[in-house]
């Protein structure tokens, strides 16, 4: 009996698969044992072929070759990869292995891989699926108990073989449409245009976003030795109350008349118990959103750390989920979690868990997609063997399960109504009746109770003022809200009948969102200021000339639909491809058309690309930028994403991300990592993210290389 092959996705998930499967023996590209053989890819092996693998005119860019629709696509092996592609391909059809098993990441993209390499190597053998959701060695035993067969996943392969090409055919053909119209490398994308249109038009909305003075009436009353303040109102329709007053004479009477008069009359009193469940567990768009809103990780940062907590420390399940639910089966697997969570940092959270009660919103089968939500694993968290990013976004998930089996919070909200002379003035108080989950958090739940108030009641006016206040633009996209408007881009649908009808339209995936987000960073179309992004002039003009069809998420929220119905069997994957493919002619045909914009003229060509990133890596290797703090021994250079150690083989893990101070309103520059390296604390004008404040402080390295701020000065010292 011959050998099973088993093909990870990645080298430190086929080490994982070796050990629980006993594969000790040390190959080219592989691990083998007894039973099995483990070998792996490195991601993707396998890419679809440049135009001119189907006609040699295509090498060259002209615009009377496109549009670019071949009848069959092929592929090819990546060139990086050719050496371990060949090691897989050599298992795969080697006579000792009678089955082959699909351990690739379990979802579209994983499947696409190992499909792609499976048709490359010309295999015809076998195969199975494993299916695991976590990465401890329990669940990938049980992964390998419950193998499925292959074709059970062939509609989740068409799905990714179509989302692979739609991508390719628009990415081609568009950007090489659009390059030549404009002689600029113009670069379109089936997803990354719709969301780069969602920033420019908010943007555009800042832009002509007019501030406008109101003012408000406020007084302040006085019962039993309590203060409390009520503001002037009036009723607009459907029960909607406003504040605002546009003219400061109108304002000015109603302040002046409530003086005189000095009393107010309680008209009504009005209490209502508000009850707030806990949140729903953590899907992956949910946690880069929360990790942005924190901490001000980019959405790409937080999935490479959750990917890192899954796959190597083993204390994640899989991050790329869109499910905020469990199944039924998970139970037992939860109460372990718990049990194993019961550390210091979490024991008293965890002993006022009043029961584990499994409610709908924790399990519920129906709302699970190919993965269930985001949790911890039944493995002891032992936090101080992670760095102090991995700390926090694994507390997120740890504290969003307890706080799961936590009872809700109550607060009762008390409205009074009053009255002076004709005019209605508002009073609100909140007392909290029951802190539920809520008292798991840090942050300080505001109570601000009512005296004991009756209608027809008169209470004293100590004053009455006029405040002024000021209309607010729009804000920019973050990187956490732009998340949302992907997740629910049907929102930004102009048509109304139309935008109820695809409400639940979706620009990419959880597993891609963040990526797209990189892409529109890396060709310069937005930029980031702190914690907003911003559109570029570049990416602004991109926008002015594309047809509505190419940049409304009406388009490509079809797509994604469709490729969910392919997965599900309902939609034939021809169907979609030919739609596809009348959409890229309409693309060609758009960007014929004149529009009177000009770009700022670019160079294009494969050599010149190939030398100048030789060139860069050159200079990358040579301008060292200091010593590194942390090893002493390598040298600090840079990439295209972070500072790190040039020992980093060596097992240094000095890394400063470029968005490491993006929280706290400033820029990481060379100049200012060369002073860090040298001993020197370079003062920041720095924001401080808990209250807005704005000042300046001295940047510090740690001892273990992590930057610090100390010495804040507000804006107001005048030392600042």
């Amino acid at each position: 009996m011959g050998k099973i092959l088993v093909i990870a996705e990645k080298p430190s998930v086929a080490r994982d698969y070796a050990r629980v499967l006993a594969c000790k023996e040390k190959g080219e590209g592989c691990l083998i044992g007894d039973h099995y053989v483990v070998t792996w890819a490195v991601g993707h092996l396998i890419e679809l072929c440049k135009p001119e693998a189907y006609e040699e005119r295509y090498r060259r860019w002209r615009y009377q070759d496109l549009p670019i629709l071949p009848k069959e696509m092929k592929l090819q092996v990546i060139r990086s990869a050719g050496k371990q592609f060949a090691i897989v391909k050599k298992w795969m059809n080697h006579r000792e292995i009678d089955t082959i098993i699909c351990g690739t990441d379990s979802g579209r993209e994983g499947e696409l891989i190992f499909r792609y390499i499976y048709q490359m190597a010309g295999c015809h053998k076998p195969f199975k699926r494993l299916w695991v959701s976590s990465m401890t060695d329990e669940a990938i035993s049980q992964g390998f108990q419950q193998l499925k067969d292959g074709h059970a996943y062939d509609s989740l392969y068409e799905s990714a073989r179509c989302r692979s090409e739609a991508d390719w055919l628009v990415g081609i053909n568009g950007s090489r449409a659009y390059t030549l119209q404009y002689d600029a490398l113009l670069s379109i994308g089936r997803v990354q245009t719709p969301t780069l249109a969602m920033i420019v038009a908010r943007q555009r909305e800042i832009d002509a976003f007019v501030p406008k003075d109101y003012f408000e009436v406020r007084l302040t009353h006085e019962k039993e030795g309590t203060e409390f303040n009520s503001l002037w109102y009036r009723q607009e329709g459907k029960g909607a109350k406003t504040t605002h007053i546009d003219e400061i004479g109108k304002a000015q009477q109603l302040a002046d008349a409530a003086r005189k008069s000095g009393t107010a009359t309680v008209i009504a009193v009005e209490k209502n118990h508000k009850k707030q469940l806990p949140p729903l567990l953590y899907d992956l768009t949910e946690l880069q959103r929360e990790g942005n809103r924190r901490y001000g990780f980019s959405a790409s940062k937080v999935l490479s750390i959750a990917q890192d907590l899954y796959e190597k420390h083993k204390l994640l399940t899989y991050p790329r989920t869109d499910s905020k639910y469990l199944s039924d089966d998970m139970k037992e697997t939860v109460r372990r979690t718990l049990h194993a969570m019961n550390t210091p940092q979490f024991h008293a959270a965890l002993m006022g868990i009043p029961s584990l009660v499994f409610t709908k919103r924790i399990i519920d089968n129906s709302k699970i997609t190919d993965h269930h939500a985001i949790i911890p694993t039944p493995k002891k968290p032992e936090l101080s063997r992670l760095s102090e990013e991995e700390q926090k976004i694994y507390c997120l998930v740890a504290w969003r399960l307890i706080e799961a089996f936590y009872p809700p919070y109550e607060y009762e909200i008390t409205e009074v109504s009053l009255q002076v002379e004709d005019q209605t003035y508002l009073a609100k108080g909140k007392v909290v009746t029951a802190p539920g989950f809520m008292a798991l958090r840090q942050t300080k739940q505001e109570e601000g109770a009512l005296p004991a108030l009756t209608k027809g009641e008169k209470v004293p006016i100590l004053n009455a003022k006029v405040e002024k206040k000021q209309t607010q633009p729009p804000k920019p996209f973050t990187e956490a809200t732009l998340l949302t408007a992907m997740e629910y881009a049907g929102k930004y649908i102009e048509d109304e009948a139309l935008r109820e009808a695809m409400d639940k339209l979706s620009l990419g995936t959880p597993a891609t969102r963040a990526a797209i987000i990189e892409r529109l960073l890396k060709v310069r179309y937005i930029r980031r200021k702190g914690k907003a992004l911003i559109p570029t002039e570049k990416g602004t003009a991109l926008i002015s000339i594309l047809p509505d069809p190419l940049k409304s998420p009406e388009m490509t929220g079809k797509w994604e639909r469709a490729l969910e119905k392919i997965y599900q069997g309902g939609m034939q994957p021809q169907r979609f491809m030919e739609s596809i493919q009348r959409y890229v002619s309409f693309i060609v045909e758009a960007a014929g058309k004149e529009t009177g914009v000009t770009f700022e003229k670019e160079e294009r060509g494969k050599r010149r690309g190939k030398n100048t990133s030789r060139k860069a890596a050159k200079q990358g290797e040579e301008a060292a930028l200091g010593t590194c703090p942390v090893c002493r021994k390598g040298k600090v250079h840079k990439n295209s994403k972070a500072y790190y150690c040039s020992d980093w083989r060596k097992g240094c893990g000095f890394t400063i991300w470029y968005d490491s101070l993006s929280r706290y309103g400033t820029a990481l520059t060379d100049d200012c990592i060369r002073k860090l390296l040298a001993g020197q604390e370079p003062s920041c004008a720095v924001t401080l993210p808990q209250t807005g404040e704005t000042g300046t402080a001295l940047l510090y390295l740690t001892e273990k290389g992590k930057l610090e701020f100390k010495n804040f000065r507000p804006q107001s010292d005048p030392q600042a």
